[in-house]
């Protein structure tokens, strides 16, 4: 039961918006023990958290048309007002699609820091006009290369390479006192 739990958590934190991998990893490594007296090999954790991600992306991108369709249907403002607006915008950054597609996208989903990631990425994408398999690539390529990133410094910190005192651990390692 402690193990579903668990696993319910690393889910959960890789779901929420704005913190995604960048809590839902260090999470994994260094409080799973503390809350629910379990321990996963590292590689277990970042395989869940990851997947999770990726999943979330999935559903945020695969939701906004269901979504904004209805607005449009309920709302005649929102058809008006609002939508002509997403297409205009949409027409605008065309060139720059174009120009990084998939792979600019997946390096903005990728830089672990506040405002990027699978949610922030998957909104981005359809309103850039993204179809399917251009945002399902760019969502997992982008969501890999923040795994790594964050698997890597977490890594550093519980093998002792990054100092007691250094800023890096204090980002993911908050000390009870």
């Amino acid at each position: 039961m402690n193990l579903l739990l668990a696993i319910a958590t690393l889910v959960f934190f890789s779901f929420l918006p704005l913190l995604e991998l960048r809590a839902s990893i260090p999470i994994g490594f260094f409080a799973l023990e503390g809350m629910y007296g379990v321990t996963m090999g590292w590689w277990w954790v970042v395989l869940i958290c990851v997947a999770a991600n990726i999943a979330q992306g999935i559903v945020v991108f695969e939701i906004l048309l269901p979504i904004l369709a209805l607005l449009r249907r309920k709302w005649p403002w929102f058809a008006t007002k609002v939508w002509p607006h997403v297409e205009k915008r949409q027409e605008k950054l065309r060139p720059a699609i174009e120009k990084y597609g998939e792979w600019g996208l997946a390096v903005f989903i990728g830089i672990p820091l506040p405002g990027t990631g699978a949610l922030t990425g998957a909104v981005g994408a359809f309103l850039l006009g993204f179809d399917r398999r251009r945002f399902y690539l760019a969502n997992a390529a982008g969501v890999l290369i923040a795994g790594v990133c964050v698997t890597a410094i977490c890594l550093l910190i519980q093998n002792g390479v990054v100092g007691e005192d250094s800023w890096i651990r204090s980002l993911f390692i908050k000390e009870l006192h």
